[in-house]
């Protein structure tokens, strides 16, 4: 029973829009907590406070939700359409990570599990849980396990069916489904993920040093970037995708269900003149929906003015010396390094 209602739960998961299916049990990532606590313990995780917190929880899923016997993993691929490497060449544009041009993927991911959810309740019973990077669970190592496929030499999941373009969501069940195999890793001798890194974040092959990261700069760290990563940085202001684009296994990605990702085209290159006018309310307005409205004006507005600066364009130094007093000390040091940089760019 088992076996076929599990056929018929890929099955469904497959029509709401996902690409892939794999369960695990709680108990099959032991070494997680482990290496959580030797990332924290080495001071990797930067600004991350949440990492640290609950990392009983986040290293033990069988300690999050004792009752829980089965973990359904699920992954739907956002595959760019372009290369988005492309834009990095355009210094009179931004650089946003292609899951971040088109809509919050947690809304669509989330609504997605809850529906696959539903059907395996109204099915068999039991209880659910689901969840989709907003609570303290380790999606990749469960993926992993769970034969979804492997984290690479950049941390991420890579898979032999999916590249390593897609997301990632959990549904935790009481239910006894049968596991699937994990999958080995197959990175080989291949170092392009690491050597493409603007900023050396990688210490060593499957080990990062958020710290030094593009995504968690712009994303997750709070105050002025450190001077010597600024320049590093490029006119990446939301996320950067260079180490997921050069993987070889991308060849085998597929082409991504959910048109709301790709959005409408808007955030493919943006002018940086035009993001670094934003006000307050300005950005709230354009990034309604999109996972870059948590991170607000004035983080996105710093990371628009070191684009500015890494820009080698004297058009952009009016737009920088008119925020060189902005009343958010961040944005006014940001644009006060740009005018320095468009000044004296040597």
């Amino acid at each position: 029973m088992s076996a076929e209602l599990k056929a018929r739960l890929v099955e469904q998961a497959l029509a709401e829009g996902f690409s892939a299916l794999g369960v695990t049990r709680p108990d099959a990532i032991p070494e997680a907590a482990g290496r959580l606590a030797g990332f924290v313990g080495a001071g990797y995780h930067g600004q991350m406070g949440w990492m640290a917190e609950r990392m009983g929880w986040r290293g033990d899923p069988t300690a999050l939700w004792p009752e829980a016997r089965s973990v359904v993993m699920l992954a739907e691929a956002y595959t760019p359409a372009h290369d988005p490497l492309e834009v990095l060449d355009m210094r009179d544009r931004g650089a946003v990570s292609v899951y971040a041009q088109g809509r919050d993927y947690h809304d669509i991911v989330k609504k997605r599990l809850k529906r696959v959810g539903r059907w395996l309740l109204q099915e068999a019973g039991g209880e659910i849980k689901v969840f989709v990077d907003t609570a303290p669970v380790m999606e990749k190592p469960l993926a992993a396990a769970a034969g979804l496929g492997w984290q690479g030499k950049h941390t991420n999941l890579l898979s032999r069916e999916l590249g390593n373009w897609f997301f990632l969501g959990a549904i935790f069940t009481t239910l006894e489904l049968p596991a699937d195999a994990p999958e080995a890793e197959k990175c080989g001798t291949c170092r392009a993920c690491l050597d493409i890194c603007p900023t050396d974040a990688f210490p060593a092959p499957f080990r990062l040093d958020a710290r030094r990261c593009i995504s968690y700069l712009t994303i997750e760290h709070d105050g002025p970037v450190a001077p010597e990563l600024r320049a590093r940085m490029g006119n990446r202001i939301y996320g950067c995708d260079d180490c997921l684009a050069v993987c070889p296994w991308n060849k085998f990605a597929v082409a991504a269900n959910e048109l709301r990702y790709a959005g409408d085209g808007g955030l493919r290159a943006p002018r940086l003149a035009e993001l670094a006018m934003l006000d307050d309310a300005g950005f709230r307005a354009r990034f309604s929906g999109s996972a870059i409205k948590r991170i607000g004006r004035n983080r996105f507005v710093r990371n628009v003015l070191y684009a500015i600066g890494n820009s080698a364009d004297p058009t952009h130094l009016a737009v920088a010396q008119g925020l060189c007093d902005d009343a958010e000390p961040v944005v006014a040091d940001a644009a006060r390094w740009a005018v320095a940089r468009l000044v004296a760019p040597d």
